[in-house]
């Protein structure tokens, strides 16, 4: 048949573009080519998620269903959350950015240590046997039991907030950089080696490029723990951040103002998440090409 040359020719292109792919969180998607590249049609066209849209208007009903039913101030409904969220935006807002500093310096402490010692544990073959095990045994451990430790050593500030956050986000940079570079294909490394690279650029031009999902798969899951393990961190050590907040709130009775600090960590990390696939889409848009290729 010839139809199948005609999709990669010249006339392909167009026959591609027809064909699109919707990804993102929740109530907003976002439609790209199936050959991953961004063209002048609108490749990043957003689109509502209309399913979506009417889960959450049918859970935002039955909540407010019950709360109206039992009427108490224990168990407010979203009404009376949006109020207190209203009432108390300027503080939310300000924990908020408390909680994100923390979380994204974290984030990138880890990101700029693990991604390069991934790599090189999994190209190095006897690091990553030492490694291995050392992983194993502290992938086991929670974030929050080593906060005595922590406080031991750092005391309560920042500085114990952020080794806390930091713990908890290697295994996932780690495992998904480590396994990445031991699945790349062989002839990857005999290419290295033609071209009479040394060690370091092996890494540094085939292993990074090629880890490149893996890494990204491990940011978007280190993403969501830092958020929870910073949140977790605040209700024990910190005095600030929407962890501390929804605490105060809780042990003051302020169940609505609780919940509206509980809503606003939903939606920050929503967006935190929407963001990062984004930056993934535009980092991998050679990936998606390869993938749809493929197909």
């Amino acid at each position: 048949m010839t139809s199948s040359p005609s999709l990669r020719g010249a006339g392909g292109d167009e026959a591609i573009q027809g064909r699109r792919r919707a990804w993102g969180p929740g109530l907003l998607r976002f439609a790209r080519n199936d050959d991953g590249t961004r063209r002048r049609q609108g490749a990043w066209r957003p689109a509502i998620n209309w399913w979506g849209v009417l889960s959450v208007v049918v859970v935002l009903a039955a909540w407010q269903g019950i709360a109206r039913h039992f009427n108490t101030v224990l168990f407010p409904g979203p009404y009376e959350t949006a109020i207190a969220m209203w009432d108390n935006a300027g503080a939310i807002f300000g924990e908020i950015g408390n909680t994100l500093r923390r979380a994204f310096t974290a984030f990138g402490l880890s990101l700029a240590i693990m991604v390069p010692f991934g790599i090189a544990c999994g190209r190095i073959r006897p690091l990553g046997l030492i490694v291995d095990p050392i992983l194993e045994f502290l992938v086991t451990i929670p974030p929050p039991a080593v906060i005595p430790i922590v406080m031991l050593f750092a005391g309560v500030g920042d500085v114990a907030k952020i080794a806390v956050i930091t713990y908890g986000l290697v295994p996932n940079l780690l495992i998904n950089t480590i396994e990445t570079v031991r699945r790349a294909p062989p002839m990857m490394e005999r290419v290295g080696r033609s071209l009479r690279f040394s060690r370091i650029e092996v890494m540094t031009l085939i292993d990074l490029p090629a880890a490149m999902p893996g890494i990204v798969t491990g940011m978007r899951l280190s993403v969501t723990t830092s958020l929870l393990v910073t949140i977790t961190s605040e209700m024990l050590l910190s005095t600030n951040g929407i962890g501390a907040y929804v605490q105060r709130a809780q042990q003051s009775f302020q169940v609505s103002a609780g919940l509206a600090g509980i809503v606003a960590i939903a939606i920050t990390g929503m967006l935190v998440n929407l963001g990062l696939r984004q930056i993934e889409e535009r980092l991998l848009f050679w990936h998606y090409r390869t993938s749809a290729a493929e197909e």
